[in-house]
């Protein structure tokens, strides 16, 4: 029996791959990971995405959560930690075990990373200072990062070389201190200037069932939230701060958004959610461009522009399954060269994912044409938000009318509040350049 074999959807995403891995080269990733994804299945594989990295030329330094094995250490000694709020006081006691379970815990990821023949490092990379007394409460063996020695991480990662940095920091002295990994996390890649910071879970990414979203977030069909800016990441926390029954998935949705608001205050621009135990998930979340988490940004990475000449290629090739479907008009490149000024694209992490043009007909008139988007994008109704930008910009040219001209997509152009119209309303010169053999049907904004 033979097998037809279709090449075009493993070859746009070999091509996303290409553009993110060379924009990546050179630029350093902190992985802060949960102890719980060590002891699931899918660790060897993420391991070997991390050796993978390093082979790409992306400088790897991570961060292990060491949480609940310090828990069953502590335990096992028949010690009993403290706490103040989500603190841990750690005793004289117990800074021993906490060592102990660190060190431990690192040396898991030591291993793992042999099999695939990548170098790591378990170092002294983290100065700590005590957290003292807070509100009356002696911390102890607590404490709070004072320094990152970004000079011996440096020479390690030019080497491939993993630093990984255990959960304790050490005074000039040489008095250990047990210290949040989280914080270590941020401090890390504020020190070296890290250019994305992950936080690997032992469970999903954010999901919309699990918090209250405001009506314009992001999301898949399966519930994913894709992606927040610090505004909408502010808007979910005081949503879902209203008190009541405690929630188990909420708090910990809203203690990762929290964690990411923390790390841009200390200069880092991205933060991926991902599930580690998942195979993959790394490499999806960094080479494609749906991914395979949730992204928060400090930055605005989605953008409406005016077209480049060098994105003719990528608006041809996203008409192109429309053209083929007969809703949309083949257009050549010279023709969208042509027009250039009219075009819009929509941007998201450099690649164009949908277009539209508005042109001018004269007489306070202009005509919504070569609206295209990404299908893979089809959740995130990036169409409309192409359509809503393109009326605004005729609002701002003083135009009365906006026009559309569609043969099977009436109905999507009525939700938006285009009414049908006639072919005698037509300012004079488009109204002769009408395709009869086409025949489409005519539809209207009054602004």
């Amino acid at each position: 029996m033979s097998v037809k074999e279709t090449f075009s959807p493993r070859i746009n995403v070999i091509r996303e791959a290409f553009a993110y891995q060379s924009r990546f080269t050179g630029s350093t990733m902190i992985f802060k990971i949960d102890f719980p994804v060590t002891t699931s299945s899918g660790f060897q594989y993420l391991m070997k995405d991390m050796a993978l990295l390093v082979n790409s030329g992306i400088r790897v330094v991570i961060v292990p959560g060491c949480k609940e094995w310090i828990d069953a250490v502590l335990l096992d000694h028949n010690i009993v930690s403290e706490y103040s709020g989500s603190e841990r006081i750690t005793s004289e006691s117990a800074i021993p075990f906490v060592e102990m379970a660190a060190f431990n815990v690192a040396t898991r990821y030591m291993t793992a990373l042999s099999a695939s023949r990548v170098d790591a490092v378990v170092g002294n990379f983290a100065r700590a200072r005590g957290r003292g007394v807070i509100n009356g409460v002696d911390m102890k063996y607590t404490g709070t990062v004072d320094k990152i020695f970004t000079q011996a991480m440096r020479r390690i990662l030019d080497m491939g070389v993993i630093p990984i940095l255990p959960c304790i920091g050490w005074s000039p002295t040489g008095k250990p201190y047990n210290v949040s990994s989280n914080e270590i996390a941020i401090a890390a890649a504020e020190a070296l200037g890290a250019s994305k910071l992950f936080i690997v879970t032992a469970g999903d990414y954010l999901k919309k069932d699990q918090i209250t979203i405001p009506e314009h977030t992001r999301y898949t069909t399966e519930g994913r939230i894709l992606r927040l800016n610090p505004r909408e990441a502010e808007e979910i926390l005081l949503l879902n701060t209203s008190g009541g029954e405690t929630n188990n998935d909420r708090e910990k949705c809203l203690a990762m958004i929290r964690f990411a608001l923390s790390a841009f205050s200390g200069g880092v621009e991205r933060v991926h959610i991902i599930n580690g135990c998942e195979e993959g998930t790394v490499l999806n979340e960094l080479f494609t461009n749906l991914g395979a988490g949730t992204m928060l940004y400090a930055d605005e990475h989605e953008a409406i522009r005016g077209i480049h000449s060098s994105d003719i290629p990528d608006i041809l090739h996203i008409m192109e399954p429309l053209v083929r479907q007969d809703i949309l008009v083949r257009r050549s490149a010279e023709d969208v060269q042509k027009n250039k000024d009219d075009y819009v694209v929509y941007v998201i992490d450099g690649s164009v994912h949908a277009c539209g043009a508005l042109h001018d007909l004269g007489d306070g008139q202009a005509e919504l044409a070569a609206l295209a988007s990404d299908k893979t994008y089809s959740s995130m109704n990036i169409g409309r938000r192409i359509v809503y930008y393109l009326i605004e910009k005729a609002r701002d040219m003083g135009m009365k009318r906006v026009l559309v001209f569609t043969t099977k997509t009436q109905d999507w152009f009525e939700l938006l509040g285009f009414r049908e119209t006639s072919i005698d309303t037509l300012p004079r010169q488009r109204r002769e350049n009408y395709n009869y053999k086409r025949m489409s049907k005519i539809f209207a904004l009054n602004l």
